[in-house]
This record gives structure tokens, C-alpha cells and sequence, in this order.
């Protein structure tokens, strides 16, 4: 399907440079070249096709429809599921978390959707799909969802609206009086074009910067780190691989789309890719720059709280992902 993405990469690099096959530069650039081109088609395609669909799945019907309905413990699923549907960072996704509490809507449910929206989004899933197969894209949905689930259920059972800021406590009060009443406006679809096409520019902004440097990342990794290096410390029969990467990534940020080519590579060195999508979750879900957001809104003992509960599904995900691959 991208063959003619390849040819490309080769005919500029071995003809153009004039660059030797096997030397480092070359196979970092080749790589850089092809993987940057094939993820920014597929980054546009989505988008542009999921802006379609968010125009018609409005957020606020969601935020209402989550804060009115019973729904027996599935609407952390929902939260989950809705996370999804958003292509959103982590650091995004925070002022949607801030939305999701002024319309009343428990605490653990708004954290499934912030837990899942930076993690398994469109974005996400269509560079998954053209990366590792649709297999492992499968399974990596599911965890997603479940990781979101299952975290937001726990933090949810601990009760932690008293370690929320005093802002938002206030916002909480008064949620039920300050609920709005979603009213979708009908319009046809050529009048929400400009508005779709605005977003998935702005969306493109946003996500760009972070796609070259996480493939630029993975190029210089694919070029010059030799095979073996990273199986050596985080293989397999390894036990402790999976909390090792899950913790190194803490200080590290970057989206889904920008870290999955780093992802990659660390595959194609030998990185169990159970261990490698747990790097990757810990990147995408446990940053600190969401960290500092979330101080808005969060005390430090809250955002530990939250982190710990994360960090210790990631790493279950982690080692099922391995035992499953």
C-alpha cells in the first residue's frame, strides 16, 4: 500500500545523497523519510474523517446524557468508549475533564475519559493498524478501554472528591445549576465542512511538532542503535521489563501518533512489544506536563493518587500484552 512512499525514500536518499545502503545516516534518514510521509497521509485521512463523524456526536450531549442516565457501572465503559472518539493529548484532554466536572459527572467517569483519550484515540488506532497489523491494533483497543475502565472504576470506589481544589468543589456544588442543556443545531453538511476543516488543521498543528520528533526519535534509533541493545536489559524472560519501562516513560512526553514510531523501532530491536506499548502508555498517560495541568484542578496528593492507580494497570496491561503477543 506504501511501497510507493518507500521508493521515494530510496531514490532521495541511495540517489539523490547519493548515501551508501547500511550506513547509519542513510537507513535513519530512509526511515525518517518514509515513516514521516506514510503517518501524515494517515493522520490527515483520519482526522479529517473523524472530524466528519465528531460533528454529528456533539460533546455536550455526551457530558449530559453521562450526568442524568443510570447506567449500572457501564458508564465508565462509556467515558472510556468516548475517549476514543476524541484525538486529543493528554494535555488536551484536561480542559474536556475540567467540562466533563462542571456537568456534574462523577469523578471516576471523567477520569476513564482522561485516561483513555490520549491513549487509544482514531489518530491512534489508524497509525496502529499500519504499524503493527490489525491483530495487535485489536488487542491494544481493547486494553486501552479496559486500562480507562477499570482505573476510573477503582479511583472512583476510593472517593477522592475531597482532594479535588477548592475551584472545582465549588463548580461541583453547583453543578446541577449550572448544567447546560445540549440543543443541537441542524446543519447541513456543507456549512460544517469549514468548521471540520478548521479543526483538523488545528488538530494537525497540534499533533505534527510531536509526530516528526517521535519519528525522528525512532529514526536515529533505527540507525544507530545496533540489534540486541534494548533486548539486553528489557527481554522477556526479564521480569521487572514491564514496571522499568512503564516508570522510565513518566518523565517523558509526547502523543500516541508521535511516540508510536519509537514504539517501532523498539520492536524491531527486540523490545517485547508488551513491554514497548507500556513505554508507550506511560508516555502518553503519564506525563508530567499533564501532571502540571492537572494541578489546576487536583491536588498533589490526588495526582499521585492517580498516577499510582495508572502506572499499576499499564503495567498489568503490560505483562498480558506479553502473554497474549
Amino acid at each position: 500500500m506504501f511501497d510507493w512512499i518507500q521508493n521515494i525514500a530510496d531514490w532521495f536518499v541511495y540517489e539523490v545523497l547519493n548515501l551508501d545502503r547500511g550506513q547509519h545516516l542513510a537507513e535513519a534518514l530512509n526511515f525518517f523519510i518514509y515513516d514521516s510521509t506514510k503517518i501524515l497521509i494517515l493522520l490527515f485521512v483520519v482526522i479529517f474523517f473523524m472530524g466528519i463523524v465528531n460533528s454529528y456526536f456533539p460533546i455536550d450531549k455526551v457530558k449530559n446524557y453521562l450526568s442524568r442516565k443510570k447506567l449500572y457501572g457501564l458508564e465508565y465503559l462509556v467515558a472510556s468508549l468516548f475517549g476514543v472518539v476524541t484525538p486529543f493529548c493528554s494535555c488536551s484532554s484536561v480542559p474536556l475533564f475540567i467540562g466533563f466536572v462542571r456537568g456534574g459527572i462523577p469523578l471516576g467517569v471523567t477520569f476513564s475519559f482522561l485516561i483513555t483519550s490520549p491513549l487509544v484515540n482514531e489518530v491512534a488506532i489508524g497509525l496502529f493498524v499500519g504499524l503493527f497489523g490489525i491483530k495487535t491494533t485489536i488487542i491494544y483497543v481493547i486494553s486501552g478501554v479496559l486500562l480507562g475502565t477499570v482505573s476510573g472504576a477503582i479511583l472512583q470506589k476510593l472517593k477522592l472528591e475531597s482532594f479535588l481544589t477548592p475551584w472545582v468543589k465549588e463548580v461541583l456544588a453547583n453543578a446541577q445549576r449550572d448544567q447546560d442543556i445540549f440543543q443541537e443545531e441542524k446543519q447541513p453538511f456543507k456549512q460544517r465542512l469549514p468548521i471540520i476543516w478548521a479543526e483538523v488543521i488545528k488538530i494537525l498543528k497540534g499533533i505534527i511538532p510531536y509526530v516528526l520528533v517521535g519519528i525522528a526519535i525512532g529514526g536515529l534509533m533505527h540507525g544507530y542503535i545496533p540489534e540486541g541493545f534494548f533486548e539486553k536489559y528489557m527481554a522477556k524472560d526479564n521480569l521487572f521489563a514491564v514496571p522499568i519501562a512503564t516508570i522510565l516513560a513518566i518523565p517523558m512526553y509526547s502523543n500516541a501518533s508521535g511516540i508510536l514510531p519509537v514504539v517501532q523501532v523498539l520492536v524491531a530491536k527486540g523490545i517485547p512489544l508488551g513491554t514497548a506499548i507500556a513505554f508507550m502508555m506511560g508516555v502518553v498517560g503519564l506525563s508530567l506536563p499533564e501532571a502540571m495541568l492537572l494541578k489546576k484542578v487536583m491536588t498533589l496528593k490526588l495526582i499521585a493518587i492517580f498516577f499510582g492507580v495508572v502506572t499499576l494497570c499499564i503495567i498489568i496491561s503490560g505483562y498480558l500484552f506479553n502473554s497474549i503477543l
